[in-house]
């Protein structure tokens, strides 16, 4: 009887840890469209919205205060998930886990009350777009943690070659840091420092000199768009060119993966996905540009972003042996 019970009470940890996770993912991409219609500053005040909890829902606060009442469910999510892990998870690197995950949703919740009440300063909204995939990344962790499949893990002989690891780890931290220019990249305002594709400003490789930016410039003033710097034009061709290098270590971490991990069907199925998402993230890129950031493909291009650091990070903990004294 007390093992139903048991397994009955971990059945529910299990789905609030993936309705947590998933929450997450779902607030990301609404934290895009904020950011997409330039409603961040749509609503002046905070933690109160004009000094109500519901106010009309109409304009740019539609978007600024639903991301707010979301980040307060994902916040009550994480809240129940930390405190729950902490009376029945025995493991105590998850319990901690938990407690700093909810350390992390606390920290993002403040960072976005200040980025409204200084005005979006680009440093703060770029920390506040880091943290929240850092977030997704430890709730991820969590879930899988508490999965059936890792629970049948135990007690098995498993055998992880170094070299899938490795590569698996540096394309994670690959698509990491692309992020974190995508973040700067937006916050900046550099997403269109850029119109044409392939080309660059007209050029196959960017000289990076003023008769780049005062082209790039003539083409904005014919679209009525602001000119801009050349330390914009410089964000958004390093966002390109990293992508370059994620394809590159994509071809690698599938050779390896096909070496070494061809008869783990969790490990092919989780790259497979993941080949999936960066193919729909370099279509929604090229799209976010010749539509002149279309609010709804740049949002769905921002959480494509964070679904494929998602898959990345399933893909290694899939593919990492649970005794890492195992490695062989």
């Amino acid at each position: 009887m007390k093992n139903l019970m048991t397994s009955g009470t971990n059945t529910w940890l299990r789905r609030l840890s993936k309705l947590t996770c998933f929450s997450t993912l779902l607030l990301i991409f609404i934290g895009g469209m904020v950011t997409s219609t330039g409603s961040g500053l749509s609503v002046p005040d905070w933690p109160l919205s004009y000094g109500m909890f519901f106010p009309p829902m109409v304009g740019g606060v539609f978007y600024e205060h639903g991301h707010r009442m979301a980040a307060t469910l994902v916040g009550f999510f994480m809240l129940c998930l930390a405190v729950w892990l902490g009376f029945k998870e025995p493991r105590k690197w998850i319990r901690c886990l938990g407690f700093w995950a909810l350390g992390a949703v606390i920290c993002q919740g403040v960072l976005g009350g200040v980025t409204v009440l200084f005005f979006l300063p680009t440093p703060v909204s770029v920390a506040h777009g880091v943290l929240a995939q850092t977030f997704f990344i430890l709730t991820i962790v969590i879930a899988y943690s508490l999965s059936v499949e890792r629970k049948q893990r135990e007690g098995t002989e498993e055998q992880t070659h170094p070299m899938i690891l490795k590569t698996i780890f540096m394309f994670t931290t690959l698509i990491y840091i692309q992020l974190i220019l995508g973040a700067i990249m937006r916050h900046s305002h550099s997403g269109l420092a850029v119109l044409d594709f392939p080309k660059m400003g007209g050029y196959w490789i960017p000289p990076f000199n003023q008769d780049m930016l005062h082209t790039l410039n003539d083409w904005r003033f014919d679209l009525n768009l602001d000119p801009v710097s050349m330390s914009q034009v410089v964000i958004h061709i390093i966002h390109r060119a990293w992508a370059v290098f994620i394809l590159v270590m994509l071809a690698m971490l599938n050779a390896v993966g096909r070496k070494y991990a061809s008869k783990n069907k969790d490990v092919m199925r989780t790259l497979l996905m993941l080949n999936s998402f960066v193919a729909l993230q370099i279509i929604l890129g090229i799209a976010t540009i010749l539509t002149q950031k279309s609010p709804q493909i740049t949002s769905f291009h921002v959480v494509t972003g964070a679904a494929t650091l998602g898959v990345s990070v399933l893909l290694l903990l899939r593919a990492a042996p649970l005794n890492c004294s195992k490695l062989k």
